[in-house]
């Protein structure tokens, strides 16, 4: 896990050099490594670079992964915000956005609940000081973004299929990583205090039509009972959450 992190870390860092290089925008960067179970070392970092801007986005954010490793979601998501939150208090941060989720509208899997929980602790902070402003930003899933079902669709499609869904009429929202970077910023220009904002990202597609017009895209039919010849099949394989919550019960 750290050699993961590390490498995704220096990936990000050298890849923001040569933008910043290329736009000749002065502007200096600094990658540190830490955890935010270190509420110690978020107050040095904050209060040495004068950090004025938190985006929190420290989180597990895979409902597998989370359902299948609910205490340390609950140290990350939960205790890691509260720690990140109070650390910028004591630093004088002056706003502070939490990336927050969709599934923490009455949460039906841990991740959300966790997700719900951190918010409810930035408004109880926000209620409670009025020095640094807190915010909350929802949005679903990002395209091209980790965890996001466009890859891998593409990659279950380039290996012949199937294509799984979790459940045939399910919906989504779908944005753009520059659109979602956007909207998070102007989310904290406007923040006053405990505000949760809930993106507008038009209309729902549906998973299902997702699948279909990926696959003709790639130039393949799809298999099904109308079209048994077909090439890929569109598999509905459950929600893994109620399986691991029924495995671990």
């Amino acid at each position: 896990m750290f050699e993961l992190s590390e490498f995704c870390l220096y990936s990000i860092e050298r890849e923001l050099n040569e933008i910043l290089t290329r736009s000749s925008a002065g502007t200096e960067l600094f990658a540190i490594l830490g955890t935010i179970q270190s509420q110690k070392k978020l107050e040095q970092i904050m209060c040495s670079y004068n950090v004025q801007t938190v985006y929190h986005a420290a989180a597990y954010k895979h409902v597998p992964l989370v359902e299948n490793n609910i205490v340390e979601g609950v140290k990350n998501n939960i205790f890691g915000t509260l720690n990140t939150a109070n650390s910028a208090i004591t630093a004088g941060v002056e706003t502070f956005v939490l990336i927050s989720t969709d599934k923490a509208v009455r949460p039906t899997n841990f991740m959300g609940a966790t997700k719900r929980v951190a918010e409810l602790i930035l408004q109880a902070l926000a209620n409670k000081q009025s020095n640094t402003k807190f915010c909350m930003v929802r949005f679903g899933n990002v395209l091209g973004s980790s965890g996001s079902v466009v890859p891998l669709f593409r990659k279950q499609i380039q290996n012949g299929g199937p294509v799984t869904l979790t459940h045939m009429d399910i919906t989504r929202y779908f944005m753009t990583i520059p659109e979602a970077s956007q909207l998070v910023i102007q989310a904290g220009a406007m923040c006053k205090g405990g505000d949760v904002f809930v993106l507008d990202m038009g209309e729902s597609v549906k998973i299902k039509d997702l699948a279909i017009k990926m696959i003709h895209l790639s130039g393949f039919e799809v298999k099904d009972e109308n079209n048994p010849r077909g090439d890929i099949e569109i598999q509905c394989v459950g929600l893994r959450l109620v399986k691991s919550f029924m495995k671990n019960s």
